[in-house]
């Protein structure tokens, strides 16, 4: 927590239509928390707005609860002992706005217009109204009013650019910077979306680029969008302030190429990599392995492209795929080497050392995510569908929902992250995932056999449904497989203590640490075997009598079978040996 604030760093992907094998446009998003942020799911529902009304907005602190207001949605009613929050202004409300659903920030509304949300650092920062500064609008507040709103991602990019410059734009103030980035997207197009503050504090600075229909981007904490052109109105939509803040500092020329990424980022934060190793990784899943892993200053040097052109039409599950990628198969694989463990455990919590100065690989995956969505925007059928899953993705199971339902199911509006319950999918998923640490190449067999199943089963689903179009039995199916979801997962904990527990599997075979593991820790060094017994004494039996070395060899357990085995006979050979000449 930093700041109030949940420090987030996330990772997005956006797939353009003609680049998918189904013809939908996705985009994703990984909210990269930590522990005490808001995994809540919640819908809001369409509304109809009195002439003259406001339309508040509240200062958003993203951890639980994310605010306590009325009238909203359910989610946000107030609990007992919760206070309600108070709204930072007012802009002037619509007539009518649609519905939508929302975790930390805006997903998708009823018409497939979605996002997906990445901090970003930035060269200029300010603080909201009520909190230190004068801007109004946030990330957050944007995402959901452009939701409330728009039908398109073009009209939703311009009305968040439109309401930051009027109201002056704030980011959350975290370590990642005070700026943003969104995929914004609909059955037809998606863009990447680029804002920060202006020098002033009250108005903001942003540029959004189409994604070609035929390529996929990728935007994990850093600003990705290089040379604007200022001509061309249909792949670049841009604020003057682009222009003229750059013009005023001295950092462009009219007439010369303006990269934003140079000009307004901060460029990566927390390490070096930390941004870059996601893009190239993110790329190479999607069969685009012609780019470096190393680089110098990935701020100046475009060492990766805004957008590419994938090997192969992407799936669905493909984007599942590499939000759970933590590098397997490279030279970055993070389930291997000492610090993984003998189990292969690629996650790396978070390191605090005054004696020990280093950093960790930052992988696409990491056990601090709160929600990963992935969003299906498609006309056909019931329309868009977000696909959603709580807690860290290697452990989660994404489930469908309809753009055109008008419910959560019940266990996925339950997320408080400080106190577990049996009826919240957050904490089915987070139990699971906490409980295969104990053996987790072993245990994560069992964990991807039931996110396989079910991702499969919610694929079936919704193939079934698209030809309803009724708003009340999707939300019952969906609710249905969801909870058969949350039911699985609560019982899979039990599954695996049972399974693996005290180094045995369930069929009592010893799951025996790898050699390499054993040779890193110096297992060979360890405690020799014990020294035959004296031939010589009272009724011992000869080291080196057949009766003797079975009985030795017989005694090895399955796991250095081989190395006990020799020992037995060793020592055998050792009291057959000759004793030495005395010299006199």
């Amino acid at each position: 927590l930093v700041g109030g604030h949940v420090a987030e760093a996330c990772t997005t992907l956006a797939v353009g239509r003609k680049a998918s094998a189904d013809g939908s446009v996705f985009l994703s998003h990984s909210n990269d928390a930590e522990g005490g942020a808001d995994a809540r799911l919640c819908f809001v529902p369409a509304k109809d707005h009195a002439a003259g009304s406001k339309r508040p907005i509240y200062w958003d602190r993203e951890d639980y609860p994310r605010y306590v207001v009325r009238g909203r949605s359910s989610c946000y009613e107030p609990k007992p002992g919760q206070t309600l929050d108070e709204p930072i202004g007012y802009i002037p409300e619509v007539a009518h706005t649609f519905q939508y659903y929302e975790a930390t920030y805006g997903l998708m509304n009823e018409h497939g217009v979605s996002m997906g949300e990445t901090t970003c650092s930035g060269v200029f920062g300010t603080a909201a109204v009520g909190h230190g500064g004068l801007a109004l609008v946030s990330i957050d507040s944007l995402s959901r009013i452009a939701l409330e709103r728009t039908k398109t991602a073009r009209e939703a990019v311009k009305l968040m650019g439109s309401l930051a410059e009027t109201y002056g734009f704030y980011g959350v103030g975290s370590f990642e910077g005070s700026a943003e980035s969104l995929m914004v997207g609909d059955p037809q197009e998606v863009f990447i979306f680029h804002i920060l503050p202006d020098p002033a504090g009250t108005g903001a600075i942003w540029t959004a680029q189409r994604v070609p229909d035929e390529h996929v981007a990728v935007v994990s904490n850093m600003f990705v969008i290089r040379e604007i052109d200022f001509e061309d109105t249909h792949n670049f939509l841009y604020s003057d302030s682009v222009k003229t803040v750059a013009e005023a500092k001295g950092w462009w020329k009219q007439g010369q190429p303006l990269d934003f990424t140079k000009t307004y980022s901060d460029g990566e934060y927390a390490q070096k990599f930390y941004s870059g190793r996601r893009m190239w990784g993110a790329f190479q899943k999607f069969g685009v392995t012609n780019f470096p892993d190393n680089y110098t200053d990935l701020r100046v040097t475009p060492v990766y492209p805004v957008t590419a052109k994938p090997a192969s039409p992407v799936q669905l599950r493909d984007l599942f795929s590499i939000h759970r990628y933590y590098y397997e198969g490279t030279k970055h694989d993070m389930t291997k080497g000492v610090a993984a463990g003998p189990w292969g455990d690629p996650d790396r919590f978070a390191t605090t050392s005054n004696i020990v100065k280093g950093g960790w690989e930052r992988s696409i995956s990491i056990y601090r995510t709160s929600t990963t969505s992935v969003v299906q925007a498609r006309s056909g059928g019931q329309g868009s569908v977000l696909w959603f899953a709580p807690h860290t993705p290697a452990a989660s199971c994404f489930i469908p929902l309809s753009a055109a339902s008008q419910s959560v199911p019940a266990p996925y509006g339950i997320a408080d992250p400080n106190s577990l319950s049996r009826n919240s999918a957050y904490w089915a998923h987070r139990y699971v995932f906490n409980v295969a640490k104990i053996k987790y190449s072993y245990a994560m067999q069992d964990v991807r056999a039931a996110q396989a199943k079910f991702e499969e089963e919610g694929e079936a689903l919704v193939a079934r449904l698209d030809a309803s179009s009724e708003a009340g039995r999707l939300d019952e199916e969906y609710a249905k497989h969801a909870q058969r979801v949350v039911d699985e997962f609560w019982a899979l904990p039990d599954h695996i203590v049972s399974k693996y527990a005290d180094g045995w599997a369930d069929d009592k075979t010893p799951l025996s640490y790898p050699d390499w593991w054993l040779q890193a820790v110096g297992y060979q060094n360890g405690p020799p075997p014990p020294p035959p017994k004296n031939p010589g004494s009272a009724g011992a039996t000869s080291p080196c009598d057949d009766a003797s070395v079975q009985r030795c060899v017989s005694a090895c357990p399955a796991s250095g079978f081989a190395r006990c085995a020799a020992a037995c006979a060793g020592g055998c050979a050792e009291a057959a040996a000759p004793a030495p000449a005395l010299v006199v």
